[in-house]
């Protein structure tokens, strides 16, 4: 004999009442046609909803449809009578595709990476979520059936996303007391276990400050068949639920809003922290440091939306790196390099991660060409807010050898170059009152690196600090920082050539950090030097070599 299936959510009670109600007026000849005409579109309406939603959203993983099958095939029944599990558990209680993918699409976007999950089932939950974290994510499940923990381990173990999940084993409160104790703080919490114990999880999170300053609570079934709302109602995790959301709803540190997916989620931010303080009457010192300049966080006050900025010789090395970090910032990136396709390659990148960029074909040692570069960006986007001067070249050659030719090509382009950037782009900013300018320098700058020869580039990357100090004192009272990075040897495929295996030994005996620095060592500097976090610095030589320059 099949079994009937109850209906479970809300939605599931509406199609089951229509559907009954339709078969009632069709059987009845003195309803009217009109009647039953709109029955029937309701519950076209209602019964096709999870449908066209299981549909159209995205596939779940194969570790996923495999642990899906896995729950919906297993007798739980049978389990239960035979002492494997505490209480007798519905297969009903599975997360779900639909759900699943909710989840894993609030952690990509609240970036979580730790993520603690109360009460787990057969983990299709905890599966999804760990599909969104990063690959030093971490997931912890609290779970009181410890056979759920072996039944779903298997399936973690085919996921490469299975090794971001812990299980504990336990009464939930003996976890959460033993995570508070150890200080564990989390960007997400998802909490589908015991209805009666909602509000002493909550509670505990909250008071024992395990949820982050911008973390995000979720809890599950918070609509419970629609008992929370129904006057009528009597069960009592309906009642219990009811409670939860009212507790919720009238607490001063957060905000929610609950989501009608499946049984109800329910979303549950932090208010900012001056509200939260200010409605529970405490004692605060209310300045910048405490709410944030402008209200932003410090992290905030590094992002760079709306911010146009451009990077020459972006296509490659060091200026790829720049136009990423820039563009993650939040920029708008002009792209620009001697090397047309190398432009190009580099803003294709940019693209396809959702950044929105350009590529500039230009030769910065020429002013019309220059001159082109700002007069395009202008034309696309309106401004330029961020000048990352970075293009340059390094020609070796021993000092009573070097040729003018050498020496004019070098500071062609390394000093001539940068200061007609510096001057093109200053002049709109100075027009604008804001702008931030960021030119590479090198550690040369500071010391003669050595065994090699390479006087020209040296010269020209101490004159670049000087520019840079002097534009920089110029320009700042009138809205324009001018600053610049000064990198050690930046690790290269062409340094780890058979050539340069005995100067790559040496340079690694004279650097206390033991390695070379890599591109991307160097992109949280420009991204600092690009923001309005770092307004006080200017004229300043940010040098980033490993503390090869202090020996």
């Amino acid at each position: 004999m099949a079994l009937v299936k109850v209906p479970d959510t809300p939605m599931e009670v509406i199609v089951d009442l229509l559907t009954k109600a339709k078969d009632k007026a069709v059987s009845c000849s003195t309803v009217p046609e009109e009647l039953k005409g709109h029955l029937q579109k309701a519950l076209d309406i209602a019964s096709g909803l999870d449908v066209y939603l299981e549909k159209m959203t995205t596939q779940e993983s194969e570790p996923l449809r495999e642990l899906y099958e896995k729950t919906m095939s297993h007798d739980w029944n049978q389990v239960h009578k035979e002492g494997k599990t505490i209480f007798q558990l519905p297969k009903e209680c599975i997360t779900g595709h639909v759900e699943g993918q909710t989840l894993k699409m609030l952690i990509h976007m609240s970036q979580a990476k730790r993520v603690l999950e109360i009460g787990m089932f057969t983990g299709y939950g905890a599966l999804s979520m760990a599909e969104g974290l990063p690959d030093d994510g971490l997931l912890i499940a609290c779970e009181l059936e410890p056979y759920l923990k072996e039944f779903a381990q298997p399936i973690f173990d085919k996921s490469p996303h299975g090794k971001k999940i812990i299980v504990k084993s336990g009464p939930a409160m003996d976890t959460l007391k033993e995570l508070a104790l150890a200080g564990e703080q989390f960007d997400m919490v998802f909490i589908d276990a015991d209805k009666n114990n909602y509000i002493n999880y909550y509670n505990f999170i909250m008071e024992n400050n395990m949820l982050k300053l911008r973390g995000v609570m979720c809890v599950d079934n918070s609509l419970f068949k629609g008992k929370v709302y129904l006057e009528n109602a009597t069960d009592s995790n309906g009642l219990a639920l009811r409670e939860f959301n009212q507790f919720v709803s009238n607490d001063p540190r957060v905000e929610q809003v609950i989501i009608p997916l499946r049984d109800g989620i329910s979303l549950i931010r932090r208010v900012s922290l001056a509200r939260s303080c200010s409605l529970a009457q405490c004692t605060i010192t209310d300045d910048d440091v405490f709410r944030g300049v402008k209200g932003l966080s410090i992290l905030d006050r590094m992002r760079l939306d709306e911010k146009v900025a451009y990077v020459t010789g972006g296509g490659q090395g060091i200026g790829r790196a720049f136009a990423h970090a820039l563009g993650e910032a939040g920029a708008k990136v002009a792209v620009v390099d001697l090397d047309q396709a190398r432009a190009e390659a580099v803003a294709q990148e940019l693209f396809i991660k959702g950044i929105s960029a350009i590529s500039i074909s230009a030769d910065i040692s020429k002013p019309a060409d220059v001159q082109r570069m700002i007069d395009t960006i202008v034309s696309k986007w309106g401004a330029i807010h961020i000048a990352c001067n970075n293009a340059g070249i390094n020609l070796n050659s021993a000092s009573e050898e070097t040729t003018l030719e050498e020496w004019d090509q070098t500071f062609d382009v390394n000093l001539r170059g940068t200061f007609i950037c510096c001057q093109a782009a200053g002049r709109v900013m100075l027009r604008q009152g804001y702008g931030k300018i960021i030119n590479t320098a090198s550690m040369a700058s500071l010391i003669v690196p050595h065994p090699q020869k390479q006087l020209s580039y040296n010269t020209s990357k101490a004159g670049v600090v000087k520019l840079t100090q002097t534009l920089g004192t110029e320009w700042i009272d009138r809205g324009v920082r001018v600053n610049c990075i000064s990198p050690g040897i930046v690790d290269t495929p062409l340094i780890h050539s058979e050539d340069l295996k005995p100067l790559l030994r040496r340079w690694l005996s004279d650097i206390p950090a033991g390695r070379l620095a890599q591109v991307t060592d160097l992109q949280a500097a420009v991204v600092y030097l690009a923001s309005d976090a770092s307004d006080y610095m200017t004229g300043h030589n940010l040098v980033i070599e490993g503390g090869q320059s202090l020996w």
